[in-house]
């Protein structure tokens, strides 16, 4: 075979700049036909840039890129498309209220006469489907299958317009561990008949389980492509950082006290009248971590938000610190706060940072009226500034710079900043949402110590994370949520990806049917 034909994709010196944002830099890659191709780094380097050039949203300042042997040059997705490369988002573009062949259709339609269109489309897909073991019912509505069916839509899709080069952006990010099993079984036999996968994600376990090569970026760069069977997540790890990074912290036995969270049959119904939160029970006390583990959208967003006094009970109560709130007896962040409650909110962008602000300010939000950041009637510049200062030091945001514009971080450096306000207030209880989502594993290495600290200095610490590792790494008791109710709860030391997963897909392990405790009971 020639060098040519021996790669479906060949990239050679890509080059892209964002004024002055050096978003790729001389980016040579080459990518086995018929292989899996794991794309890793660390976030903002350049990952989804690279991608987005291949699929033809955006054009390299510089280099070339060659299709089995083509020179290829797309000036959009459709041209990308035509040359057999397909993209899966990691949100999904689909219309939700389309069945499942009117979604694989749109866009590409056969003809004029769309029942017929329909009718060819469906025996082509139907065919598809069972060549590659994406079996999904057709003339179901997208927006009521579960989302790795969903998932598999998508997959459809790009089949159903030819692919032979698949892009995959964080595959895994709404997958049970099931679900992701699955997925790799499907992987296995695309590249098997023949298909090209590149993989874009962060989670350095599951590359080495499905990937053959992996290459690796670094601040816009490529530092390194290794055979997948000669490579560990310690040295992925290092080459992406640049240094040795813990991927585990040390966690030694809880000493767990007093209860300072409870939650007593706690629902919300949403302004459509969804029930958003059912009948939920458990309790959190100082000194452990209790992580709350569920695919994306099974009521912890609603959960954080009221325990954090954002939106207000339906039914049930919640006692914090010995304060009660109820419908009867709603609370706000502001009073919520005041019972010793610090919230780290599960979007930093929407609910916990103004990008306008400078660093200085996003770092008093909401403990402005604090003595120590007042004299009398007026703010203390001065001291605002030095208790930016040193806890920007402390907690390694970059750049530590108080009057830099809170926009002006990176993803990492803003979450820091928010974590380090919260904690900095030495709170009772501490309510954790998706701690290190969209953060350089660096960065997680030194959030979770910090967190697995606030526990041992007696803190009530309720997690809440989509990241299972995450939620095994630093739990103590793990509560598993589905369809905005508890479905199950476990000590960390009794937990897997296989358990979890099967509770959050609502299927209670056989062992944990005779020997499961009540829910919030005391271990």
């Amino acid at each position: 075979m020639s060098q040519e034909q021996a790669y479906a994709i060949e990239l050679s010196h890509i080059d892209k700049k964002f004024g002055a944002v050096h978003a790729n830099r001389d980016i040579s890659l080459q990518v086995p036909k018929g292989t899996i191709h794991g794309i890793i780094g660390e976030n903002g380097a350049g990952k989804s840039t690279l991608m987005s050039i291949i699929y033809g949203f955006y054009k390299a300042d510089k280099g070339s890129m060659m299709i089995d042997g083509k020179p290829f040059l797309p000036s959009s997705s459709q041209d990308a498309i035509a040359s057999g490369v397909g993209m899966v988002h990691q949100h999904f573009m689909l219309v939700e209220t389309f069945t499942v062949l009117e979604n694989v259709v749109l866009g590409a339609e056969d003809g004029w006469k769309l029942n017929e269109s329909l009718a060819s489309a469906k025996l082509k897909l139907e065919e598809l489907a069972t060549s590659y073991g994406l079996e999904v019912p057709v003339d179901a509505i997208v927006g009521e299958l579960p989302v790795g069916l969903q998932q598999r839509v998508e997959i459809l899709k790009a089949l159903y317009r030819g692919a032979k080069i698949l892009i995959l952006d964080e595959p895994t990010g709404v997958l049970t561990p099931q679900e992701a099993d699955h997925l790799f079984k499907i992987l296995d036999k695309l590249r098997a008949q023949g298909t090209t996968i590149m993989i874009i994600t962060h989670k350095l376990r599951e590359v080495l389980a499905v990937t053959d090569n992996v290459s690796v970026m670094r601040q816009g760069a490529m530092v390194g492509h290794v055979a997948t069977k000669d490579t560990s997540q310690e040295h992925l790890a290092e080459m992406m950082v640049g240094r040795k990074v813990l991927l585990k912290v040390d966690r030694g036995q809880a000493a767990p006290k007093q209860s300072l969270i409870e939650v007593k049959d706690l629902c919300y119904v949403d302004s459509s009248g969804v029930e958003r939160v059912k009948k939920m029970s458990f309790s959190v006390r100082s000194g452990e971590i209790v992580g709350i583990a569920g695919v994306s959208g099974n009521g912890q967003s609603e959960l954080l938000s009221l325990l954090g006094g954002i939106i207000k009970p339906t039914s049930g109560e919640i006692v914090l610190n010995n304060n009660t709130i109820s419908a009867a007896n709603p609370s706000d962040p502001q009073l919520v706060r005041a019972m010793g409650v610090g919230h780290i909110p599960e979007d930093r962008h929407k609910m916990g940072l103004i990008n306008k602000f400078e660093a200085q300010e996003a770092y008093i939000m909401g403990y402005h009226q604090l003595p120590m950041y007042n004299k009398g009637l007026l703010q203390d510049k001065k001291a605002i500034n030095q208790s930016c200062q040193t806890n920007m030091d402390k907690w390694d945001v970059r750049p530590a710079d108080p009057t830099l514009k809170t926009a002006n971080f990176s993803g990492g450096n803003q979450q820091k900043l928010v974590i380090a306000r919260e904690m900095e207030q030495d709170p009772d209880v501490l309510l954790v949402g998706q701690p290190t989502r969209g953060v350089d594993i660096g960065a997680i290495e030194y959030i979770h110590q910090q967190v697995i600290s606030s526990r041992d200095a007696g803190k009530a610490v309720l997690l809440v994370s989509v990241e299972l590792d995450e939620i095994m790494n630093l739990a103590d008791r793990i509560i598993v949520l589905f369809d905005g109710a508890v479905v199950g709860e476990v000590n960390s030391d009794d937990a897997n990806e296989q358990i979890l997963g099967l509770m959050m897909a609502n299927i209670m392990p056989e062992h944990l049917k005779k020997g499961a405790k009540p829910q919030g009971e005391q271990s």
